[in-house]
């Protein structure tokens, strides 16, 4: 598979990004083969949070013996400096580890919330203070929404943030200031060496009245032509890797379109964005 160089942490990540929170609600046995699965394909950077059920506690026998092999990244949504490193310390005890390569301020989706996470004894303190510390290497902040990208560029205005990750599909980029934001988000990244992933790549909708038939919040594709497009779409960008799918069903088609990435032209690109239907953004505020 693929990797890319994860801004200036210098991490040659595997374009796949093993998302945990496929482990929401699974047994050790389902996460096992799971996690079998991923060393197999080579992945090499995980993505977890406290707040993805089960994720940490499954994931954390698995770092006793392969912590070496992965970069692992972690979050709070916590926006206190107190309840972080509280928060802090419980992942690193989950999972069976003394240090992050990265943590992350988790879905900081509008200015107000970066203001709570920045402001003197907010989260982004003691994340700072752990990273003097040794207990992590970098510092990111994830985000979500349609103000994503331009939340994103508000952070790195008020601090040096190693990494970013945010949604990035063609319905998003149907959005005019969405699309804007995130195109400069990525040329602001590229020139200060900043990192970014992504996530809902393979978001097709939301589930409305339709049966749930995967752990995902949000109805996702589900065929290897609609997922491989998908991906091709995102990888075409200037990122290092897509966050797989919260569904263990979904995990080996998402990652079997990673090792089978093809770029899309920009011409290509234009093209699925022209197709999207913007009533399908699975995120509904303004």
């Amino acid at each position: 598979m693929q990797t890319r160089r994860l801004g200036r942490t210098a991490h040659m990540s595997t374009v796949a990004i093993f998302g945990a929170a496929a482990f929401w609600n699974v047994t050790q046995a389902e996460a096992d083969a799971t996690m079998e699965a991923v060393l197999a394909a080579g992945i090499n950077h995980i993505d977890v949070a406290p707040s993805y059920g089960m994720a940490e506690e499954r994931i954390g026998p698995w770092m006793d013996g392969y912590r070496d092999r992965f970069f692992l990244g972690c979050k709070t949504t916590e926006r206190a400096a107190d309840g972080a490193r509280a928060e802090m310390e419980q992942s690193l005890k989950r999972l069976h580890t003394d240090h992050f390569d990265l943590y992350q301020l988790h879905a900081v989706t509008t200015v107000e919330e970066l203001d709570k996470a920045t402001r003197t004894g907010g989260a982004l303190e003691a994340i700072m203070r752990a990273r003097e510390e040794g207990l992590t290497r970098y510092i990111g902040m994830t985000t979500h929404g349609l103000q994503a990208p331009a939340v994103a560029l508000e952070a790195l205005r008020r601090f040096d943030f190693d990494t970013f990750m945010l949604p990035l599909n063609p319905v998003m980029m149907t959005f005019p200031e969405y699309r804007q934001n995130m195109e400069e988000l990525l040329r602001v990244c590229q020139e200060r060496d900043v990192g970014v992933m992504t996530i809902k790549a393979i978001a097709r909708r939301p589930w409305g009245e339709r049966e749930k038939r995967y752990t995902t919040w949000y109805e996702p594709y589900d065929t290897p032509e609609d997922i491989q497009r998908a991906v091709n779409f995102a990888l075409s960008y200037p990122i290092t890797g897509i966050a797989t799918a919260g569904d263990t069903t979904l995990f080996p088609r998402v990652v079997a379109a990673c090792e089978r990435f093809t770029p899309l032209s920009d011409d290509e690109r234009e093209a699925m964005i022209a197709a999207a239907n913007p009533e399908d953004i699975i995120f509904r505020e303004s």
